[in-house]
């Protein structure tokens, strides 16, 4: 590793700021959750929903602190996943769980991308699902289009559209926390503390985005201090967002309403204090919010997969560019997100991304047990983080994969098909060495 690295010093051309990287994340966030998660989670926690996120915001930011550490110390355009390399070295654990995380980034997206065809097609096709599925590819195309352009790009559209989500949804919080009934979010009507621990499993789903901002590393200056107040900041928000959001609709509605209306209890909620300009106005926003989501979860893939293309974890045409611009990583995800957007009914795996990434982010984690030395890390803080890490996926595993047989199939069918990728690419990389990418791999 070079100083520069270890410094975090910047490489010319940096043009990201820390509020950009932080609302890439955000945008990763707030999209993927908060539109589609509070009837869920309503189902299981009741009008609690509001602690329910302000636990998982906890175990996010103890996961955010690793990173965090981590990011200061090994700034890379690989992200988390040299934090993986860095503990376990460019092995079949570092090998797989690269595979499964590049895979968890399609279907987030997919799920996304779906919810913004689903918003889309009701504004202007009256949910006709075949407009559904021609808005949510267009976007898919569009926000591939954006990522090509560059990182500049994205950084300058995520910004613009978390600002405008964010505004929105602080003026929904303030109206209906105005004019709500507290005796609906009175302790008494809460369901017993097993429930509202299970339904952390639900929520923590909304703060899987902030991952991503471990791969803005190769934007930012000064990356081994910027990366760290990126991660706070959009997990601050996020947290905030969430928090203030569940309280307004569930002190507006009951909870029985919020689970029937399900992905539209936001737009229901608005209805009382700002009527039917409110509902219009947070669907808006859903298409917005659900547009940077998909922004925000393909903007590893062109930095990560040539990363791992380099050090040999991935094919080398990971490495190359169609035309010299368009990275082959982002082209790959971006079909592989539209193929589930068009053949899947993706409510059947509407909860893979969660027990995936809660197994990724666990495995960082105890990669970073390995380098806490040398990354400042407190080693408390990392077995607190790992064990509510875990035990938020055996709580998944308990109250939701045993009830959902389709989703516990997609879990295992995606973790085999990451260990024959793994396992079949490591083997060909053995029979046909390259030194220049060993000698990559062993400098990781």
């Amino acid at each position: 590793m070079t100083s520069d690295a270890r410094t975090g010093g910047a490489a010319p051309g940096k043009r990201m700021t820390v509020l950009q990287a932080s609302f890439i994340g955000v945008g990763a966030m707030v999209g993927a959750g908060i539109f589609a998660l509070l009837g869920a989670a309503g189902a299981v926690a009741g009008s609690a929903v509001w602690v329910s996120f302000l636990i998982a915001g906890a175990i996010a930011g103890l996961q955010g602190y690793s990173f965090a550490k981590l990011g200061a110390a090994y700034p890379s355009s690989g992200g988390l996943l040299t934090y993986l390399s860095k503990g376990f070295g460019a092995g079949h654990v570092t090998g797989i769980v690269s595979w499964l995380f590049y895979m968890t980034g399609a279907i987030v997206a997919a799920m996304v991308a779906s919810s913004f065809g689903g918003y889309a097609s009701a504004v202007v096709a009256g949910d006709d699902p075949v407009w559904a599925a021609v808005f949510a590819v267009l976007l898919v195309v569009v926000m591939t289009g954006l990522n090509i352009v560059g990182s500049t790009a994205v950084a300058r559209v995520q910004s613009l559209i978390v600002k405008v989500v964010l505004a929105i949804l602080t003026l929904f919080a303030v109206v209906t926390i105005a004019n709500w009934d507290p005796s609906l979010l009175a302790p008494a009507n809460y369901p017993g503390l097993r429930d509202i621990i299970a339904s952390v499993a639900l929520t923590f789903f909304a703060f899987l985005g902030f991952g991503v901002i471990t791969f803005t590393a190769k934007d930012l200056p000064n990356p081994g201090r910027t990366l760290p107040r990126a991660m706070y900041i959009a997990l601050g928000v996020a947290t905030g967002v969430y928090v203030a959001v569940s309280l307004g609709v569930f002190g507006t509605l009951t909870a029985d309403q919020v689970v029937e209306y399900g992905a539209t209890a936001l737009a229901e909620a608005a209805k009382p204090s700002l009527g039917q300009a409110g509902y219009v106005l947070m669907v808006i926003t859903a298409l917005f919010s659900t547009a940077g989501a998909v922004n925000a979860s393909l903007y590893p893939a062109a930095g990560m997969t040539t990363h791992l293309a380099r050090v040999g974890l991935f094919p080398p045409v990971f490495e190359r560019r169609v035309g010299g611009r368009a990275p082959v990583g982002l082209l790959v995800i971006a079909a592989i997100t539209i193929a589930m957007v068009l053949l899947l009914d993706l409510n059947s795996i509407a909860s893979v991304g969660s027990a995936v990434a809660l197994l990724v982010f666990s495995a960082v984690t105890v990669a970073h047990f390995r380098t806490f030395r040398d990354t400042g890390a407190q080693l408390w803080i990392l077995i607190v983080a790992l064990v509510a890490t875990l035990g938020t996926f055996v709580i998944f595993v308990s109250t939701t994969l045993v009830n959902e047989p389709k989703t516990a199939l997609a879990v295992l069918v995606i973790f085999v098909v990451a260990v024959v990728l793994d396992v079949t690419w490591s083997a060909r990389r053995r029979r046909h060495p390259d030194p220049a990418r060993d000698l990559a791999a062993g400098n990781e």
